[in-house]
């Protein structure tokens, strides 16, 4: 794979990343109080199969970006591990910054 197209995979999988944070924390801080105080569960339903989708997505584009940048597993781990814990996949945004700003260098 060529060094632009490593660069967009890497943006696109930045991009899931920050979709899946947001995705995350409307789960916890809006659809989660909706459902437990104001008894509105429909709202943890639907904002958290948007999640689980974009969940499934970023998990997805890390594999590929393991593969195509030869990281290890604990990369992987690190990854999996970024998007589970809340605002998890914005710190792990940090270094996926520098590593796209120094492929477009």
């Amino acid at each position: 794979m060529n060094k632009e197209s490593s660069r967009k995979l890497l943006h696109r999988f930045r991009m899931a990343g920050i979709a899946d944070g947001i995705s995350f924390l409307v789960l916890l801080l809006v659809a989660m109080p909706l459902k437990y105080f104001f008894h509105f569960p429909e709202a943890v339903k639907v904002c958290g199969w948007i999640h689980g989708i974009l969940f499934v997505g970023f998990l997805w584009f890390a594999f590929e970006v393991m593969g195509d940048f030869k990281k290890g597993l604990g990369w992987f781990a690190k990854a999996f591990a970024a998007a589970i814990i809340p605002l998890g996949t914005f710190v792990f945004d940090r270094q996926l910054k520098k590593e796209e700003a120094a492929l477009s260098a």
